[in-house]
């Protein structure tokens, strides 16, 4: 069974850090004379995978490391890739980097010095990114298949409710917009840095939410999107550190994402104790355990499904 949120030790002055999130990209193509170790409903699984997943394990420090194992969870992660492709749950590249900087920056290193240390223990960044990115968008993949639209049912709320003596958790609530300097596909990597330089000069003239469609018609290439309410468990994963810091009226730092360069504006916030938010807290908070226990029976039922229908083929 995969372990979301999974630890392992880091080759660095022994610490303990923890994965957050990445790509759903695959591996990079075999290299010439890389055996296949396995094929997945059509997908390869080489020996070079297996190797690098091996390494991960040592690094990890998991119980049982070896070739076999390293076999198994990449099947795994192969049937996880493709249902979480296939019913939209897949977080974005942008959260992709956005983390790996986060995860180096919360180790005491930088992006590239973890990079190589990814690379000198043999496991290399882009497969580390695709075993993270496949730990965060797995849940939201298992929430599409068994929740309802996301919401606990009216019975778990009642017990929940109960478990606290009928008080409601209470939690922030965000109204927020997002600003975008758009840049067409064709000038992507082109004027990227411009755009963010531009994006990071708005800031300042940024008039608060009400003034900002007006303040946009003024620049070139710029949107404006009303994100509307946000319960603070909700929050974007890309996003989060920055809104937690951002006050009323203020701007998160300016991110690249697939639509160009972009920063969110906190609009409003306040306190809710309402039965939606209280729901949300809760389904956070469930989540989180989950994730840290390995153990949602949800997760475990539904990769026996995929095992079922899948033709597995091992070498």
């Amino acid at each position: 069974m995969m372990m979301t949120l999974t630890r392992f030790r880091a080759l660095v002055a022994g610490a303990v850090i923890f994965a957050l999130s990445a790509t759903l990209a695959p591996e990079p193509a075999m290299a010439a004379g890389d055996g296949v170790a396995a094929i997945v409903n059509g997908v390869v699984i080489t020996d070079g995978d297996v190797a690098k997943r091996a390494a991960f394990l040592r690094l990890r420090r998991a119980p049982g490391a070896g070739a076999q194992k390293a076999r198994e969870e990449l099947v795994n992660e192969t049937l996880m890739r493709n249902e979480i492709i296939r019913v939209g749950a897949s977080v974005s590249t942008d959260d992709v980097d956005a983390a790996f900087a986060r995860f180096a920056g919360s180790n005491k290193m930088t992006v590239p010095q973890l990079t190589q240390i990814l690379s000198k223990a043999g496991v290399t960044a882009e497969h580390f990114k695709s075993y993270i990115g496949i730990q965060m968008s797995w849940p939201r993949a298992v929430n599409s298949r068994y929740g309802a639209s996301g919401q606990m049912s009216a019975q778990d709320f009642i017990v929940r409710l109960q478990k606290d003596n009928g008080k409601k958790p209470v939690t922030n609530e965000y109204i927020l917009q997002q600003v975008i300097f758009v840049i067409p596909a064709s000038k992507k990597g082109k004027i990227t840095g411009k755009r963010k330089s531009e994006a990071e000069a708005s800031r300042k003239q940024y008039p608060g939410c009400a003034g900002a469609k007006a303040f946009a018609a003024g620049l070139h290439d710029v949107s404006i999107r009303e994100i509307g309410r946000v319960l603070e468990p909700q929050l974007p994963a890309a996003w989060k550190d920055d809104l937690l810091k951002t006050s009323v009226g203020g701007t998160t730092r300016p991110q690249v994402t697939d639509r160009g360069v972009e920063y969110i504006a906190v609009c409003k916030k306040r306190e809710v104790s309402d039965d939606f938010a209280a729901q949300v807290v809760y389904q956070a908070q469930d989540l989180e355990k989950a994730e840290k226990q390995g153990q949602d029976p949800n997760s475990v039922k539904y990769l026996d499904e995929l095992r079922k229908r899948a033709q597995i083929e091992l070498r």
